[in-house]
């Protein structure tokens, strides 16, 4: 039996985990949060569960649309680089730009940031980029989760979860299924990468060596800033489809599974996509990343979005009118193709 006497004291910060400074950073972020905030949340930060007030009155049959996403890989550039607002943008926007597909308008959005050892700074970005993405998509940041588990994360490392939820009237739910022979699809250009195919992105970019940072791409930008930029966030563009009364026969994210898997899972059976990819100019970027190795053009285009974020599918008599209201809500749109019926593949690049 030991001697009690000769026993440690030991306290939680001694094992790497500081509630004090868990508890500054909760005071730090709360302007942050607060700049959020929608009339439907009942309190603050500090509850043990986010209250929202849910108020359907003008839905006919309100339906609760739900998402998660994360990162991925590019959360170590991002690290790397010390933009620990990007990675809060992009957290909102994988999950919102996903809703926004089904034409649901995003509430609430919730985070869950794990450290080996909070740092207050660079976790406070982190969240200042979700209010931000929050504040553009009219979302409220109602919650979330700061975990500081020593052990678990390298030096510097950090990991983020995103978690929204979102509403769409039952009538108004966009899924595809109306979608005709002879449609058109609008092409609504990225900002970059968006948070798809980094895992690629870091091995393209190893080939370079350390230099990549300093150089500078074709059309004059940086490429670490090309690489680095944040999702860009398209519920604004549905929200002004919406007001505008016009309905979409369906709308795609391009992420994971470039133009092919995103388009493929909205069409209905016997329909195909016919898409020029000579009908939008390929950002810069993806011409500095793929340069360095073969890279098959369908593995391109299954890979990364190329420069198309999101798709918006309409009848042909619609696009005109489509096309100014989504550029008039600060989109660049390209008309890049046409449902026609299905001979072989579901979507088609040429």
């Amino acid at each position: 039996m030991s001697d009690i006497k000769h026993k440690p004291t030991m306290s939680y910060a001694d094992a790497g985990v500081d509630i004090d400074e868990g508890n500054a950073f909760v005071g730090r972020i709360k302007s942050a949060v607060a700049s959020t905030r929608r009339a439907e949340v009942i309190g603050g930060l500090g509850g043990f569960g986010a209250l929202f007030r849910a108020d359907f009155a003008s839905m006919k049959e309100p339906v609760l649309v739900s998402a998660t996403d994360g990162v991925g890989t590019k959360l170590l550039l991002l690290q790397q680089h010390e933009r620990p607002q990007v990675a809060g943008i992009d957290a909102v926007a994988m999950c919102v730009n996903d809703m926004a597909a089904q034409a649901a308008e995003p509430l609430f959005f919730l985070d869950y940031l794990a450290s080996g050892k909070l740092d207050a700074e660079t976790l406070a970005g982190v969240v200042e980029g979700i209010a931000e993405a929050c504040r553009v998509c009219g979302c409220a940041l109602i919650g979330g989760e700061t975990a500081e588990m020593p052990g678990m994360y390298a030096p510097g490392h950090y990991d983020i979860g995103g978690f929204s939820v979102g509403v769409v009237d039952r009538p108004c739910i966009v899924d595809g299924s109306q979608i005709t022979a002879g449609d058109i699809l609008l092409g609504l250009a990225s900002s970059g990468a968006h948070a798809n195919g980094y895992s690629l992105i870091r091995k393209l970019l190893a080939l370079r060596g350390d230099n990549w940072v300093n150089d500078t791409l074709a059309d004059g930008s940086k490429a670490v800033d090309a690489v680095l930029a944040p999702t860009r966030l398209y519920v604004p563009a549905v929200k002004a489809m919406l007001a505008a009364g016009l309905h979409a026969h369906g709308y795609a994210h391009i992420t994971g599974g470039g133009m092919y898997d995103n388009i493929e899972r909205i069409l209905p059976a016997g329909l195909a996509a016919a898409i020029d990819t000579a009908s939008w100019p390929v950002p810069p970027l993806f011409d500095y990343v793929l340069d360095v190795a073969h890279v098959a053009h369908d593995e391109r285009y299954r890979t990364f979005n190329m420069g198309i974020g999101f798709v918006v599918i309409v009848p042909a008599g619609m696009a005109g009118e489509a096309r100014q209201v989504l550029s008039d809500a600060g989109e660049q749109v390209f008309e890049i193709g046409r449902v026609m019926a299905r001979q072989h593949a579901a979507v088609v690049l040429s």
